[in-house]
């Protein structure tokens, strides 16, 4: 991932977290986007959405080439994207996906939600053993999840345009069928990022140059 592409990421995500946020920074549960029947349900979203969206920006900062250049600038946000972002937003994903009722939602989310754990902690794991390619790699991944928060959104009113050519939806009616498509923008979504992160991963690795262990190469190995 080049500088432009690394700030773009980062405008956007700031941005979109603004949006996600804003209408929780009052803690007025009257203003929640999402049906909430109690307290806990409400702090648990708060929670979810508010460490999401600390994922969202600090994650595109650690693609930035001058950032990796300070090694230690670059772990400590590292850490921070992974313990204050990551980590508690993907634990309390899964009992907001169980509390919606939408038997998709709760499967695709929590599906996503184990996904973005396992990809953290497999990039965590590669910088240590100082494997900084697969560590790129792995964190490519788990950002691509980060970044349903934005793509879920995007792919909603698609899929709602796209119904009325085909004469699934009128447009007096999207409003109504958005509910409905919530759920399937919210798996198709990470699907997609994993599937477009993916492909940029095998680009890269095709570009750097393969060298063969030294018992391949026809030499002797070192004792």
């Amino acid at each position: 991932m080049g500088k432009p592409a690394a700030w773009l990421l980062f405008i956007v995500a700031i941005v979109f977290g603004l949006v996600l946020t804003y209408p929780y920074l009052g803690l007025d549960s009257g203003n929640s986007r999402i049906d909430v029947r109690n307290n806990l349900q409400y702090c648990v979203l708060v929670a979810h959405i508010f460490t999401a969206t600390v994922a969202l920006v600090l994650g595109p900062l650690q693609f930035m080439p001058k950032v990796r250049a300070h090694k230690r600038i670059h772990r400590t946000l590292g850490r921070a994207y992974l313990l204050a972002g990551v980590l508690p937003s993907a634990v309390s994903a899964i009992p907001v996906a169980a509390w919606s009722g939408r038997l998709l939602t709760q499967v695709g989310l929590t599906t996503a939600a184990v996904l973005w754990l396992i990809t953290g902690g497999l990039a965590y794991r590669a910088a240590r053993r100082r494997d900084f390619i697969g560590h790129r790699a792995w964190m490519m991944r788990n950002y691509a999840l980060t970044f349903l928060a934005i793509t879920a959104r995007i792919l909603v009113p698609v899929l709602l345009l796209v119904q009325i050519p085909f004469g699934g939806a009128h447009a007096g009616s999207i409003g109504e069928r958005a509910p409905s498509m919530i759920p399937i923008g919210q798996t198709f979504g990470w699907i997609i990022n994993l599937i477009v992160v993916e492909i940029l991963i095998r680009r890269a690795a095709r570009r750097i140059p393969w060298r063969r262990p030294e018992h391949q190469a026809g030499t002797t190995p070192r004792a």
